[in-house]
């Protein structure tokens, strides 16, 4: 119990994001030491103000409430943790699930689709899901209006469905899918939360919902998406994944089908029926990437996209980096993410001690680490 408590504590604790929780764990190898040793590293990465420290009590009320709703938390490195989840480079630190635990299974697909649906699009996601449930998977989505909702009741009459939500698994999000929410719990399915108890639903949040969406999926589908949507967001976050990506294609003249008709250009799989998802969806997520021309390339380009995250060192025996350290990787990046391989090149320090500076610099609120083994400078310096 202590050790849960500590992991909690750890996983909401301030500057303390996904890849520094993995990267902290591994160093000190129990979440209670990595607590003790967090303030002196936020202060030699430039913090000015002390790092708060979140106390036992608050992680003992949270872990009571969430038994009094009957969910739990699964914390990443964890046999229970969703394996597939497990994968990405910014896996949650922590999930609480309300419902099945175990309707994670290994073959899961996304499908997402515009809130503004139209009726027949709604139609396709509901058979679509339904389809692919009565084979056996786990259908994922985002439990918002349109195609996310038509998805989770096409499912809801095969099998099993699981919905990601963007604020506290107690705040059910739009309100009137309440009732789709208990229904998916009573069904033997799950409702899923990275955000602590209690918090409502925010933009910035839906983004870090639909990487969980992707990576708890084999693949993803979209049905009906703007070009600027959040739907896109979740099929490039897939992509970037090595998930497989899957499209609806519509009428040219529908702005809502811009979305998936550009994915099918960009080599996504078209889809007009479950059939066409089941012959191209792999039994696990390829390391090695996608042998055919990766959907997004461009803007992957433009990103300053590193390929998959190189095995690092262990920090177990990482060096405490010198201030001159801290200063030289501040001095080299910028708002544009960079590829700490690119900075191992350059700042000629070891790939330990860029590690070490890096997860100093993020507790300090000076960067910010993101997926694909990237950082970026932040624009408002932490406290």
């Amino acid at each position: 119990m202590t050790d849960t408590l500590d992991r909690l504590r750890l996983a909401r604790m301030e500057g303390v994001g996904p890849i520094t929780y993995r990267r902290l764990l591994r160093r000190y190898r129990s979440a209670a030491e990595a607590i003790a040793a967090l303030p002196a590293l936020a202060r030699a990465g430039g913090r000015a103000t002390p790092l708060a420290v979140p106390p036992p009590g608050a992680a003992e009320r949270e872990l009571e409430r969430l038994h009094k709703l009957g969910a739990r938390l699964l914390f990443l490195d964890t046999p229970d943790y969703p394996p597939l989840l497990a994968l990405l480079d910014d896996a949650p630190s922590a999930i609480a699930v309300l419902g099945n635990a175990k309707a994670f299974v290994p073959r899961a697909v996304a499908l997402v689709g515009s809130r503004n649906a139209s009726v027949n699009g709604q139609r396709i996601a509901e058979t679509l899901a339904q389809e692919l449930a009565a084979a056996g998977l786990a259908v994922v989505s985002g439990l918002a209006r349109g195609i996310d909702g038509a998805a989770h009741e096409g499912a809801l009459r095969a099998g099993l469905t699981i919905a990601c939500v963007a604020g506290g698994i107690d705040v059910p999000y739009p309100p009137e899918h309440a009732a789709l929410q208990h229904r998916i719990v009573a069904s033997g399915g799950a409702i899923v939360a990275e955000m602590p108890l209690g918090t409502a639903p925010q933009g910035r949040l839906f983004i870090r919902r639909n990487r969980v969406i992707a990576g708890l999926s084999l693949g993803v589908v979209v049905v009906e998406a703007a070009m600027r949507s959040g739907a896109l967001v979740t099929a490039r976050m897939g992509q970037e994944a090595n998930r497989e990506i899957f499209a609806v294609p519509g009428s040219p003249l529908d702005p809502r089908c811009e979305g998936p008709n550009d994915l099918i250009h960009q080599g996504a799989y078209l889809t007009r029926t479950a059939a066409d998802v089941l012959a191209h969806l792999p039994d696990h997520p390829s390391r090695e990437g996608l042998s055919r021309l990766p959907i997004f390339a461009r803007a992957a380009a433009l990103d300053g996209m590193a390929e998959q995250t190189p095995d690092w060192p262990e920090m177990a025996d990482a060096p405490i980096p010198e201030p001159s350290a801290h200063a030289a990787l501040l001095q080299l990046l910028g708002p544009s993410p960079t590829s700490v391989d690119d900075l191992v090149r350059r700042c000629q320090l070891s790939g330990a001690t860029v590690q070490a500076a890096l997860t100093d610099l993020e507790l300090a609120g000076r960067i910010e680490l993101l997926p694909g083994n990237r950082v970026a400078l932040l624009s408002e310096p932490g406290p």
